[in-house]
């Protein structure tokens, strides 16, 4: 009885790791115990071990006072790690970068996780005005281009186990109802990709395209521009880059 009851607590504290990490990597920046606390709900006394041993570990850093948490730098080992193995990513390099050169506009691939979406590799603009999207970024499914082109490829039945009826608002575009987005889900189907009308960035227009190695797919891949710089040829030509690249990737990740 006193292993099972062993065995119990240990995966508990490897539960309560896994989410402590979780908690530091969503949140930027260096945090109290007391907010810490507050926010993940477990006994002070017991996260309080537990923080001080992630520190000694690597993985939770503190600031001068030793009395704020943050991220460490294994996380980022363990991160690059992923990225650098994931061949996917690998096979996508040539032709994110063959899209870059065709468009001059910032390029993404990213992969589908629960409700939201994590960016893998970027390739960012030249130009002047341009959007910023660091690797490892999380952004909600619903209001990326990347996302909405990832979720047409569910049915909706699917989506709707997935997705709350109510959606967050990231501007004033976004979609906050789930039926709403259901009903753009089938157009995305019949053109082939999707489209943020800057319901995810005010100012910035992206276009998105999922690449169905599988199904449903996990990756697409995405441009985005400036709404001031867009025209309609420029559209165009992005449109036409898009499918070129989700061919490419569809040839290149056939032997994956």
């Amino acid at each position: 009885m006193g292993a099972v009851e062993g065995a119990g607590s240990q995966v508990k504290s490897a539960v309560r790791t896994v989410e402590l990490l979780e908690f530091f990597a969503g949140r930027p920046g260096m945090h109290s115990l007391a907010s810490v606390q507050e926010s993940v709900g477990y006994p002070k006394s017991s996260l309080y071990m537990l923080l001080r041993t992630l520190v000694e570990l690597g993985w939770i850093e503190t600031d001068a006072t030793g009395t704020r948490y943050g991220i460490g730098v294994r996380a980022l080992l363990v991160g690059t790690s992923y990225i650098d193995g994931d061949e996917v990513v690998a096979a996508a390099r040539p032709t994110l970068d063959r899209m870059s050169d065709d468009t001059s506009e910032t390029i993404h691939l990213a992969r589908l996780d629960g409700t939201s979406v994590v960016y893998l590799a970027t390739r960012q603009s030249q130009h002047y005005l341009r959007p910023f999207t660091r690797v490892g970024r999380r952004l909600p499914a619903h209001s990326t281009s990347l996302g909405k082109a990832l979720l047409a490829t569910y049915t909706d039945e699917q989506v709707r186990k997935l997705l709350p009826e109510t959606l967050e608002p990231l501007t004033e575009h976004t979609h906050t109802d789930r039926e709403k987005l259901i009903e753009e889900l089938a157009v995305i189907r019949g053109q082939g990709f999707a489209v943020d009308r800057e319901e995810n960035t005010l100012g910035l227009r992206c276009f998105g395209i999922a690449v169905p190695y599988r199904t449903p797919a996990r990756d697409a891949v995405s441009c985005s521009v400036p709404v001031a710089r867009l025209t309609g040829g420029h559209e165009q030509m992005i449109k036409d880059a898009l499918f070129d690249a989700r061919d490419r990737l569809l040839l290149a990740t056939r032997r994956l």
